[in-house]
């Protein structure tokens, strides 16, 4: 039998320090700070005076009456949590009547619903390819699509941001293999919006299917806010998924799978985030289902938010500083640097404003930003206000970076 025993130190010698498991952190935690990328929890009240451009609540619905009424009747109800996985005692009918009326205000055949858009992406992938698969993947997508990606074990080619053409190319280049291109359809950082008809041209024609994440164009383009794929034809079609989350436009939490019903069915027998995982809290689908209904009531929602951007892009614009022009409902502003970005951001807000502050590694190109949310609930006076304290506040370097 082997011995594990450690000879003893000489005598009078003191023992060696022991290194703890994590020290290793410390540096990592140095690094960071020298590279200006640490980030920091900055846990916020029930109730605050700051205006917020910062959140992804694009139709100002989190705090509606009737979402956050919808929210505690479903909890009064169901009970605080689902209790278990979708496919044990995590369905309720609440889960199903969401699933029914997303479907059918989106254009799709069939609907599924996750505890968490990143879920529901990890699902799509990993369920809808495999080792044996191919994926093509855009540059610029969102992290819950690089990890699935990964996680699914194919063959991942990743693109140039939103060029079709390359995306052909990759396909054409494996010839009979089973093969995915997938995309968001606004892009979060920037909010530019994807090719989405000339992505799905260069699918068909290799036979390849789309999955499109509409996390960020849902609630805000198409017909009444029905997303980024019904407004380019898309929804519905038979080779096409679509993603989507219910904690932007929706006001909720949760993601959810929208596509034909075959792929759905595959889904619950396959993907392993929704096998596994507990379903979605009752209080959320309610509350989800019930600013559903609030933007099929009213269609002006969504085009109150793309004028809300559009009119801070301009004024932005106008001021001198660098906006990127937005697509949907995310306004993208530049900063010199990740440090000019996290003082900018710290600026704003001792002056009212809560502005996001976008940078490495949660941009792919490196750039820093203000990421600025255009809610379609924000007043011509909050659009002033936040555009005055944003350029008041701007870091030397900030025009024309």
């Amino acid at each position: 039998m082997p011995s594990y025993a450690v000879d003893p130190p000489a005598s009078g010698e003191a023992p060696a320090p022991r290194p703890s498991a994590f020290d290793w952190t410390e540096a990592a935690a140095r690094q960071r700070a020298q590279a200006g990328l640490v980030r920091t929890l900055r846990p916020r009240a029930a109730e605050s005076e700051l205006l917020d451009l910062a959140s992804n609540d694009y139709l100002g619905l989190t705090r509606h009456p009737e979402v956050t009424g919808a929210a505690a009747e479903a909890a009064l109800r169901w009970g605080a949590g689902a209790t278990g996985s979708r496919l044990v005692t995590g369905s309720t009918r609440l889960h199903a009547r969401l699933e029914r009326e997303l479907a059918d205000f989106c254009g799709f055949e069939a609907a599924l619903v996750f505890s968490s858009g990143y879920a529901a992406n990890l699902a799509a992938l990993t369920a809808l390819s495999d080792r044996d698969g191919l994926i093509v993947s855009d540059a610029a997508n969102h992290a819950s699509i690089v990890d699935g990606c990964r996680l699914a074990r194919a063959a991942t080619a990743v693109v140039p941001h939103a060029d079709p053409e390359a995306v052909a190319k990759t396909l054409a280049a494996h010839p009979g293999r089973r093969a995915l291109a997938v995309s968001d359809s606004v892009f979060s950082v920037d909010g530019d919006r994807a090719p989405l008809t000339e992505l799905a041209a260069a699918c068909r024609e290799h036979g390849a299917g789309l999955v499109v994440d509409d996390a960020h164009g849902f609630g805000v383009l198409g017909d009444g806010g029905r997303g980024a794929l019904h407004a380019a034809g898309l929804a519905g079609a038979p080779d096409v998924v679509a993603t989507l989350t219910l904690s932007k436009s929706l006001g909720s939490q949760g993601g959810a799978v929208l596509g034909p019903a075959r792929v759905i069915e595959h889904l619950v027998n396959a993907a392993r985030t929704f096998i596994f995982d507990t379903g979605l809290a009752p209080a959320a689908a309610g509350g989800a289902l019930a600013a559903l209904r609030l933007i099929a009531a009213d269609p002006g929602l969504a085009a109150r938010a793309r004028t809300v951007a559009t009119t801070l892009h301009r004024l932005l614009t106008e001021a001198g500083l660098t906006a990127a022009h937005p697509d949907a409902a995310v306004v993208s502003v530049r900063a010199p640097g990740p440090n000019e970005a996290l003082g900018w951001a710290a600026a704003c807000r001792e002056l009212g404003l809560s502005a996001g502050c976008f940078r490495p590694p949660s941009v792919p190109d490196g750039i820093s930003r203000l990421r600025l949310t255009a809610r379609a609930d924000l007043t011509d006076a909050e659009i002033e206000r936040a555009v005055t304290t944003i350029v008041r506040t701007a870091p030397p370097g900030a025009r024309g970076a």
